[in-house]
């Protein structure tokens, strides 16, 4: 079921000690895989689809597809999620088809202007009854048309967190808090700043903390990639136990989209090496769907979301 109230849903989150996750959609089987992870496990979820992937597969399929799995499964909670929105125009658009929770993502702008701009998305979103996430400080990595230098990279002032929220009465703030967008997220052994996650929910205890560039980057699946072909030497992601204890301070949205990639790319990569006669797609997209669900089904115990349903 698509949920009424997403913003509840993440409170309950955070009152209890576990995060939802939020994983980036763009084809069926992705979809199905990450969908059927979460019934299984009894967890709520956050679909979310990126600027790229509602070029690619259009909207309306990728909502199409959603409604499908909500049909399938009736008792899940579905939040439907605009991922790095980049304009007003972005979100009203989402919204428009269907969408409960946005993204505006201005943390490139100077904080007046991320303020009006957040705050103009908020004004139009919550008379329709949708939540909106924003981003205070910049994260590192490229993801789509998101792209800052290690050396830009900003990480979120607790005391600036309390006048963002003030000021645009936004539902959920992402913060940058050491992680970054894609695959190669550190040059050394990745370090979050937990720290700054309990200052920063001390100060806002009623305002879900976004965790995002939080794939951990499964070197088991980077090795298969290299092994087949690929080349992704020094690929390297979030330790998973920082994920579990930054979860437990206030984070309760945890963005996931580069590791679906990596398992979904190792599986097709070997399948089609070891078979080179192989042409049919269901027997390539077929397993990688399945070790999908795996993978996800594993991220859900970090996340510590399972079992976290509401009767």
């Amino acid at each position: 079921m698509i949920v009424k109230n997403p913003l509840e849903l993440m409170q309950d989150a955070m009152r209890g000690g576990y995060a939802i996750g939020a994983f980036n959609v763009n084809n069926m089987e992705i979809t199905q895989a990450i969908v059927a992870a979460h019934a299984a496990k009894q967890a709520p979820l956050i679909l979310q689809l990126s600027n790229g992937a509602r070029k690619y597969a259009r909207t309306e399929m990728l909502v199409d597809i959603i409604r499908s799995m909500e049909r399938q499964y009736p008792d899940l909670p579905i939040i439907i999620h605009q991922d790095h929105g980049d304009s007003l125009q972005t979100c009203q658009s989402a919204i428009e088809a269907g969408f409960n929770s946005v993204m505006i993502d201005a943390s490139g702008e100077p904080f007046e202007e991320n303020v009006r701009i957040t705050k103009e998305v908020v004004d139009f979103a919550h008379v329709r009854g949708v939540i909106v996430e924003a981003e205070l400080g910049t994260l590192g990595g490229i993801e789509e048309h998101v792209s800052v230098d290690e050396k830009d990279a900003r990480l979120t002032d607790p005391e600036e967190a309390v006048q963002f929220i003030e000021q645009t009465h936004a539902d959920t703030l992402a913060c940058a808090i050491g992680t970054s967008h894609g695959a190669y997220k550190f040059s050394s052994d990745g370090k979050v700043d937990v720290e700054r996650v309990k200052e920063i929910t001390k100060r806002l205890p009623d305002t879900p903390l976004v965790m995002h560039g939080s794939s951990s980057v499964p070197q088991e699946y980077v090795e298969i990639i290299n092994k087949y072909g690929g080349d992704l030497a020094g690929a390297r992601g979030v330790k998973e136990e920082t994920i579990s204890e930054a979860v437990q301070y206030g984070v309760s949205k945890v963005n996931i989209d580069t590791d679906l990639r990596l398992v979904m790319t190792a599986i097709i990569r070997k399948i089609l090496t070891e078979d080179p006669k192989q042409f049919d797609p269901r027997k390539y997209l077929g397993p990688a769907r399945e070790e999908i669900q795996k993978m996800v089904e594993h991220k859900i115990d970090v996340l510590g979301s399972a079992n976290k349903i509401r009767n």
